[in-house]
């Protein structure tokens, strides 16, 4: 626990974070009506009556939506609630037409649940998860069109979010920092949100308060949409050190809602925090109880995929990889598939070795998604092959898989076209080993002086005279003969 507590001018600080995710449904059309969900539209041209709060507009519930919400909660190892019911919560915003959003409250549609993140020291910790309720998107305002004047464009109004709230179990913006990235994992590998942060599809309400070890808990303040995994933490490292100062200076927490300004890192208040009465909540007189019977929970479970967690866990059992580097490879569903069909029928471990490092490495520097490799799952694996039947060596595999990133080539023909088959010819090898031996007369004395560290320089001797096509595990061999002759 010590290294979660911050330090203060009157001793240690315990953070204590809890998040709200808000996940954009996968779905074609929104929660109430048939109007697009897609992102990107022209400005009000995604817009039903519904949507735009036109009197005597009556909702339909999105049936796609409700499976979706059940499925994600199957996900987070949650309780599925039988009956949930669609409240409304009401606030006049000006991107709010209807003057309430449509929302649950006492009832929501998914109970309790847990996920498990990974830290980087090696170890698991388990985030409860307190609820997921359905409820309809706001529009957005537009601030920036015009000197004067704020523009409203309603068509994210209606969207189909979960809203994903967490127990205040997170005690670092590290934790908290891997809680979402997990979160978000996982709604992938489920198709039930696209996770596109910077779209605003999944975006977070971070909620952080300090106390002295073994406190009660403090007041809290919430910072809003924040869209990247990077500002959640950055937003939550700099609050609780205001808090912190504000606390210690002799000044008191407000509960307050506050915006995270990704320019210079800091927070600033944006209004004071309402409280849940402030919202006058009420059964939506428009819409019945939501009903899930156990048969159609039953099938949604029946299609459920392998999650991060199993497929960890069976990379981990059955490849023979560390808990860190099947970590890796199943952080994103599209990675975990690419080093299956890489793997098969070759050495696993080497074949991870080559996504993690030389793969993703270059896709990095690329600035390319996985998706845009230039490098097919089906042609790393043949590489990991060549060098397993020591077709090339290592050194040689690099400058293959260069030719191969950027061409696009196939690595079999790329190693025929430039004749880089690695030299296993014993009496090849026994010659050039010979010749290295004779041109150092000098350094084969040092070496048999002590000097052990020349041997590598041997080595890269006779690597260097054979191109770097002599298998080196050969040259190794061959050379302590030699030197101990």
């Amino acid at each position: 626990m010590s290294n979660a507590l911050l330090k203060g001018n009157t001793g240690d600080w315990e953070m204590v974070i809890g998040l709200e995710v808000h996940a954009q449904v996968l779905t074609k059309s929104k929660l109430f009506s048939g109007a697009s969900a897609d992102f990107g539209g022209a400005p009000n041209a995604q817009v039903s009556p519904v949507d735009a709060g036109m009197p005597g507009m009556l909702p339909v519930i999105n049936k796609e939506c409700v499976s979706k919400a059940v499925r994600t909660g199957l996900g987070l190892n949650a309780t599925i609630n039988n009956v949930s019911i669609f409240e409304r919560k009401n606030y006049f915003y000006p991107d709010l037409p209807q003057g309430y959003q449509i929302s649950q409250y006492q009832h929501p549609i998914v109970g309790n649940g847990e996920i498990e993140i990974d830290l980087p020291d090696g170890t698991v910790k388990k985030i409860g998860i307190e609820r997921l309720h359905l409820e309809q998107d706001a529009g957005k305002s537009l601030h920036d069109q015009h000197p004067q004047k704020s523009y409203v464009d309603l068509n994210r109004s209606g969207n189909p979010l979960m809203e994903i709230v967490s127990k205040p179990d997170m005690r670092t913006a590290e934790e908290a920092g891997a809680y979402v990235t997990k979160l978000r994992a996982i709604v992938r590998y489920l198709g039930t949100c696209d996770g596109n942060m910077d779209e605003g599809s999944m975006r977070c309400d971070v909620n952080v308060s300090v106390r002295k070890p073994g406190d009660p808990l403090g007041t809290r303040c919430e910072i809003k949409n924040v869209n990247s995994v990077r500002f959640v933490q950055q937003a939550i490292e700099y609050e609780a050190r205001r808090q912190i100062e504000l606390i210690e200076g002799g000044g008191k927490i407000t509960q307050e809602t506050r915006l995270f300004d990704t320019k210079n890192g800091t927070t600033r208040s944006m209004r004071s925090k309402e409280d849940a009465h402030d919202y006058r909540y009420f059964p939506d007189p428009d819409l019945l109880p939501l009903t899930v019977d156990n048969a159609f929970i039953e099938n949604i479970r029946k299609t459920m995929p392998e999650l991060p967690d199993a497929k960890k866990k069976r990379f981990v059992e059955t490849f023979g990889l560390s808990a860190y580097d099947a970590g890796v490879l199943v952080s994103e569903k599209e990675r975990a598939e690419y080093f299956e069909i890489a793997a098969k029928g070759h050495d696993p471990k080497l074949a991870a070795n080559w996504v993690i490092t030389e793969l993703l490495g270059a896709l990095n520097k690329a600035e390319k998604e996985l998706k845009d490799s230039p490098v097919s799952a089906e042609a790393l694996g043949e590489l990991v092959g060549l060098i397993s039947n020591n077709t090339i060596s290592g050194r040689i595999a690099k400058e293959v898989f260069a030719e191969m990133f950027g061409t696009g080539k196939n690595p079999g023909d790329i190693v025929k076209d430039r004749g880089l088959q690695q030299v296993t010819d014993t009496g090849a090898i026994e010659k050039l080993v010979a010749e290295v031996v004779r041109d150092n007369a000098d350094k084969v004395a040092e070496y048999k002086g002590g000097k052990d560290k020349l041997f590598g320089f041997f080595v890269g001797q006779v690597l260097k005279k054979s191109g770097g096509k002599a298998n080196p595990g050969m040259v190794n061999d061959l050379l302590k003969k030699k030197l101990e002759e």
